[in-house]
């Protein structure tokens, strides 16, 4: 997952709200390995412009290739499962008035 990460954090421009701290994985001495950690820092908005009109903005994309029939990924940087989504937005959303929601990929 810390590679995971490593890469949406690398690839993806986070919001201000966000920071990216990197630790030293301490799990094997011998191999100096890096983890990110993805934390979301203060109450604004996570979407300041994409489809403001909508309550919640959800985005589904229909993939053959998923064992799961539906998978809900963050995309508010607060989830305490991230990259998964845990429904921690719906609490962002009421504190900031935003309304960001999960991507979800569902089985086709």
């Amino acid at each position: 997952m810390a590679f995971l990460l490593s890469m949406v954090a690398s690839s993806v421009p986070l919001p201000s709200s966000c920071k990216v701290l990197n630790y030293p994985s301490l799990s094997r001495p011998s191999r100096m390995r890096r983890s990110v950690v993805v934390r979301a820092e203060a109450a604004e908005t996570i979407n300041p412009a994409v489809r403001k009109e909508e309550d919640k903005v959800v985005d589904s994309v229909v993939v053959s290739e998923l064992s799961k029939p539906l998978t809900a990924y963050c995309r508010c940087w607060r989830s305490g499962t991230f990259p998964l989504c845990d429904g921690s937005h719906v609490k962002h959303n009421k504190a900031t008035g935003d309304n960001v929601g999960p991507l979800l990929l569902k089985k086709q």
